[in-house]
């Protein structure tokens, strides 16, 4: 398995993508910024210029039913927003 997970597609997303070429990535945690930035530029073949990173904790979750209240977590991630250089886009719609 890759470094890369899965892109994000939101609509937060996407606007930053067609203005600021950034686009975000949910990556492996113990994935740096050097690795990501090597496997976005292996992957879809541009010059990624900076990278930043966030982990997410997992959240408690809890759901009351008929056969009493169900308690859960999420799990823990990580995501990663690429910059990409000037006139570099990446376009995730392509092979559909």
């Amino acid at each position: 398995m890759g470094i890369i997970i899965k892109p994000v597609v939101t609509e937060k997303m996407t606007a930053l993508g067609e203005k600021l070429q950034r686009y975000g990535f949910i990556v492996q945690k113990s994935a740096n910024k050097l690795q990501i930035k090597k496997a976005v530029e292996e992957l879809y073949g541009v010059e990624v210029t900076e990278v930043n990173t966030m982990n997410y904790n997992g959240k408690t979750k809890s759901r009351f039913t008929k056969t009493g209240q169900v308690k859960g977590r999420t799990s823990s991630f990580k995501k990663a927003i690429v910059t990409l250089a000037e006139g570099e886009t990446i376009d995730f719609y392509s092979n559909i």
